[in-house]
């Protein structure tokens, strides 16, 4: 989460903005923003893990657990830090798959599914608020998202 820092500060003040709406939500009974706010919420979360290589290798025997680290925490990895203007980004690049996937639907005629993709991008638009212009906080696209 945030550092302390006016970038770290926007990290958690966008997170804020997502977990309040999704507590609206739930309280609601909202299940299209419940959905959309838990899953962009889990996007900020994977982003966060750190990859394979860098957690710490299982130990050898010894203990009464085969391949267990020894001590409490001993076998956990510090997450990535995020700035705000990546957690934005990331929900900003979930609002955009859901608009390019809304706009499939309702050309190949599901314009329900199309109009819950369209709703879940708007809930989104909204708790991002006025992060929502993701490039004018530095955004910088990463392989593999959308933009």
């Amino acid at each position: 989460m945030g550092t302390g820092s006016t970038d770290g500060d926007t990290d958690d003040l966008v997170r804020e903005r997502l977990a309040a709406s999704l507590r609206q939500a739930l309280r609601d009974r909202d299940l299209v923003a419940t959905s959309a706010l838990r899953s962009a919420l889990a996007a900020i979360g994977n982003a966060e893990a750190v990859p394979p290589d860098h957690v710490p290798a299982a130990g050898i025997g010894g203990g009464p657990i085969a391949g267990a680290l020894a001590g409490i925490g001993a076998g956990e990895a510090a997450r990535r830090s995020l700035s705000g203007a990546d957690v934005a980004g990331i929900v900003r690049s979930e609002i955009t798959e859901r608009q390019c996937a809304a706009a499939a639907y309702q050309r190949g005629g599901h314009a329900g599914r199309a109009e819950r993709l369209n709703r879940e991008a708007q809930v989104l638009e909204m708790a991002l608020g006025p992060f929502s212009q993701a490039r004018d906080l530095g955004f910088r696209v990463l392989p593999g998202q959308a933009t």
